[in-house]
């Protein structure tokens, strides 16, 4: 079999990952021995580490199904590969967001076990962010709801009273129907996940075309992607909570000079991200926490956001660094033109970082 081997990334996408950003990054933060990321979500960052693994490194993120997914890929990358080896389909689709927005808290509770991982949630959350439109996968908004037992439909339909939710509905008649029954995209604005088709052109992630491929060639693919993976990962700890869990010194300092690197949901803007949209007021949270730990001789701080939402920094000794961030999927102009304002702040013992990678 011919060499399939690709540079490491996330095999799903991941609005607001800062891949491009991560040259200038690494040039301010240095090859430290210790790395802490507590809002880890594609790894981006971790993945394009210039020289690979460092001595200790931990990542978090609070969405459980994001955690499980890296530790699913760490401990078993087959069987997770197994599970998100799936055509395109929108009946699925649909039916594995409902079987795993079921299991979402109890997810989270499960991942207190810093050994727990399910490579099914993982295979089947990575082949559906793959397919999805826009956010909102396995956030359990809009008209699907979990009654505790299963998904139900919670809209009524038109003209037909209470008649029933779920598979148990009675058909619209001949109006423009719901659920499965729905028209498609291009006849009818549609309503909750039934609102656009999953991704039907080149694909994304896991699902990109690969035309020189046979079936059995595509997975081998993914095999390979994720056992590489695997094996880059392999004693990076994965954490699941809250992002103040993995900033204490037991998981800092104590393990030497130690990078830290902050990119929590903005503040500002209206860039749909993975999970949530902007973080209200996270993000000031992580801002009063880099001002109160950016003098500490063992720490290198880099904290993303857009360009003048985190100004007070600059009074304390940290510097501006602009790159430029691709647009994703912006719902407002305003989103664009942020997109050419992205920003890091660097701690003061951050290194000098090189113009030319600062330079939008």
């Amino acid at each position: 079999m011919a060499d399939i081997r690709m540079s490491l990334s996330a095999p799903f996408p991941y609005f607001g990952g800062k891949s491009r950003a991560s040259e200038l990054v690494w040039s301010l933060i240095g090859d430290t021995p210790n790395y802490v990321e507590p809002f880890c979500g594609s790894l981006a960052m971790l993945l394009n580490r210039p020289n690979g693994a460092g001595h200790v490194e931990t990542v978090n993120d609070a969405c459980g199904f994001i955690a499980n997914f890296w530790r699913a890929v760490k401990s078993d990358p087959e069987l997770t590969a197994q599970h998100a080896d799936w055509p395109v389909n929108e009946i699925d689709l649909e039916s594995r967001h409902g079987w795993l927005i079921n299991r979402s808290a109890k997810l989270r509770e499960w991942l207190a076990d810093p050994d727990y991982f399910d490579a099914k949630i993982a295979g089947w959350w990575c082949w559906g962010a793959c397919n999805w439109i826009g956010s909102g996968w396995c956030e359990g908004r809009g008209p699907w709801r979990s009654d505790g037992a299963s998904i139900v439909d919670s809209r009524k339909l038109p003209h037909l009273g209470d008649a029933g939710r779920g598979i148990n509905r009675k058909l619209p008649h001949l109006s423009a129907g719901q659920g499965i029954n729905r028209k498609l995209p291009h006849l009818s604005a549609g309503q909750g996940i039934n609102k656009k088709l999953p991704h039907l052109s080149a694909g994304r992630g896991i699902n990109r075309q690969l035309p020189h491929l046979s079936a059995a060639g595509r997975g081998d693919f993914i095999r390979q992607w994720f056992n590489d993976l695997s094996d880059r990962i392999r004693d990076v700890r994965v954490a699941c909570g809250d992002w103040s869990r993995v900033v204490t010194n037991s998981v800092t300092t104590q393990h030497g000079m130690t990078g830290v690197f902050l990119d929590p949901p903005y503040t500002e803007g209206r860039m749909e991200y993975a999970a949530g949209g902007c973080g209200g007021d996270l993000a000031s949270t992580v801002a009063d926490w880099c001002k109160a730990n950016g003098d500490d001789q063992k720490m290198r701080i880099v904290l993303c956001g857009h360009a003048g939402e985190h100004g007070g920094l600059s009074d304390c000794g940290w510097t501006e660094h602009q790159w430029k961030g691709r647009k994703g999927y912006a719902v407002a102009q305003d989103a664009v033109e942020r997109s050419k304002s992205e920003t890091v702040w660097a701690s003061p013992n951050c290194l000098i970082a090189n113009p030319m990678l600062a330079a939008i």
